[in-house]
């Protein structure tokens, strides 16, 4: 997997202050894309083991309250089996802090155990790992600079312990009602 871009101390993506890691490769093609260059899966550098102990020891500052995961897309297959070990190890060595990710699929297609686009063995535990999901599309029809930590009002801001505890979407409480 590669990635182009990681942000520390960036409040765009997440609450708090947070590190964001920009991943390469999306296969949605979303007609607006704010970052159209990400669509290339080789676009930007290789994700190295030094790249994600810098992002782990940049959590572990106090007053940084997580990660964040976009793109391109965190939830390409062929992304997953690179962040998951990545966010197991985050998890582990710092427990205490959140993990967001975007997604231009749904909740419904990820957790979609037939929907071999964006799911494989990889997205559960995955899942699991994360606290807030933004996930569909961006619909340039429906942009809306007002929003809070999503660029068109389609997308969703979830809560995904609870979605995935009831078995159904739980919107977050930073989905403006």
């Amino acid at each position: 997997m590669n990635c182009c871009g990681i942000y520390y101390c960036d409040t765009a993506n997440g609450v708090g202050i947070r590190t964001s890691l920009y991943v390469s490769g999306c296969t949605h093609h979303c007609k607006g894309c704010f970052n159209e260059q990400t669509w290339d899966f080789s676009f930007g550098k290789l994700f190295t083991p030094e790249i994600a102990d810098e992002i782990i020891n940049s959590l572990k500052r106090p007053y940084v309250q997580g990660l964040t995961i976009l793109g391109g897309e965190p939830w390409e297959v062929s992304n997953q089996r690179v962040l998951r070990p990545f966010v197991e190890k985050c998890k582990k060595e710092c427990p205490d802090k959140t993990i967001w990710t975007y997604s231009g699929y749904l909740f419904e297609e990820l957790t979609d155990p037939d929907n071999h686009r964006c799911h494989s063995e990889d997205t559960l535990p995955m899942l699991s790992l994360t606290d807030v999901l933004v996930d569909g599309e961006f619909v340039l029809a429906r942009k809306n600079l007002k929003l809070r930590f999503r660029g068109s009002d389609n997308q969703r801001i979830i809560n995904v312990p609870e979605s995935l505890k009831k078995g159904e979407v739980v919107l977050s409480e930073y989905m403006e009602k």
